[in-house]
């Protein structure tokens, strides 16, 4: 079985490339991260939005291009080698993953035009502060169609104009949706973190009125529907990045000297960039056959979504490092671009949980199908 890109969906990944490196130079990231008050980039969205972006797997009924998450993935890919300093993920990964898997046909017709038209902004406030994700210890409640509660931290939560929160009822775990521009008892602080191109904030509801996604009761299972869909997607946003943290690495090894010679022709920098390609290849082996399970609605997907996380935050990581490394000195300097990478790469290895949820995930899945 190939699970390749087609012809047409390489061409949609060449054409995304050159737009990319037109649009958005890393002076753009830099823009972002130097800012105070520029939480991220609008002229960038803006035009990520024309693209057709934002509605990529969105039925055309509801103003998306009804293409493939296969598709998607080919764009993902491309924003991870430039670092794009926008709430793409939050809002195409999470949110309207989450409005097309559950979303009743008023709330599709009302969220996902907006999704496309870069009208709505989307974020997941799932977690409570410290430790792991633990569906069982959440404390955030809705009484009368009413949230009640904090989430923190909460990717782009200072930005977002809606948001799906996770909270407990009487039926028990539940996701629901809240419009964070419009309703009464909700408030938003913003927190620091380590890759400010990609803002979080602490959101407090007291008493903000939210609808229901789904059926009652479900939560869990509809918040892990939305997860492994998302893993795939951030799978791939991470292989963009270590692709490109390789490249980088390989073009300063290929024109620094050291002792009269490339530093690439020494051994030690050779095998770096050798285990880099490595791990780099295994990633993208998981996030190929994640789409595939993702495109194709397979019921292996919690598999394919845990292989393709835990693979996605090990090379990332480890391309991170390493590109850093091959720079010597000046790669923890301000002015070279390698720490924007490694920055990014520990923000997008915590976005759905961290590495150890995954791992365990993939175990309990390993196991199952052992056991059949």
């Amino acid at each position: 079985m190939n699970f390749d890109f087609s012809d047409d969906q390489k061409f949609l990944k060449r054409e995304a490339r050159k737009f990319l490196e037109a649009a958005c130079p890393i002076a753009t990231t830099r823009s972002v991260l130097d800012s105070r008050d520029k939480p991220f980039d609008e002229p960038l969205w803006r035009k990520v939005v024309e693209m057709g972006w934002t509605g990529t797997v969105i039925p055309e009924k509801w103003g998306g291009s009804g293409l493939g998450h296969t598709d998607l993935c080919a764009i993902a890919e491309e924003l991870g080698r430039v670092i794009a300093p926008i709430p793409f993920a939050s809002t195409v990964y999470v949110f309207a993953e989450a409005i097309l898997a559950f979303g009743e046909d008023r709330q599709c017709e009302r969220l996902l035009p907006a999704i496309a038209a870069g009208e709505a902004i989307g974020c997941l406030a799932v977690g409570e502060g410290r430790g792991r994700l633990a569906c069982d210890a959440m404390t955030t409640r809705v009484e009368d169609e009413r949230l009640h509660g904090a989430k923190i931290p909460v990717t782009d939560g200072d930005i977002a104009t809606h948001a799906i929160v996770a909270a407990r009822d009487d039926a028990g775990l539940g996701l629901f949706v809240v419009d964070l521009a419009t309703a009464e008892g909700v408030r938003r602080e913003p927190i620091e973190s380590l890759d400010p191109t990609r803002s979080a904030a602490r959101i407090v509801f007291e008493g903000a009125e939210c609808e229901r996604l789904g059926a009652a009761g479900e939560g869990k299972a509809q918040l892990d529907t939305v997860m492994n869909r998302a893993a795939v997607l951030f799978a791939f946003e991470q292989l963009g990045g270590a692709d490109r943290c390789l490249e980088t690495a390989r073009e300063y090894a290929l024109e620094r000297y050291a002792f009269g010679r490339v530093i690439a022709s020494y051994q030690a920098i050779k095998h770096k960039l050798a285990d880099i390609y490595v791990k780099n290849e295994l990633a993208r082996s998981h996030a190929y056959y994640g789409a595939w399970a993702l495109g194709a609605g397979e019921s292996n997907l919690p598999l394919a979504a845990a292989a393709a996380r835990v693979a996605g935050i090990q090379s990332y990581d480890f391309a991170a490092k390493e590109n850093l490394q091959t720079h010597g000195g000046i790669g923890f300097t301000w002015e070279v671009d390698c720490h924007l990478h490694l920055r990014r790469s520990r923000q997008l290895a915590l976005a759905l949980g961290g590495i150890s949820n995954w791992r365990e995930q993939l175990v309990q899945e390993l196991e199952a199908r052992n056991q059949h």
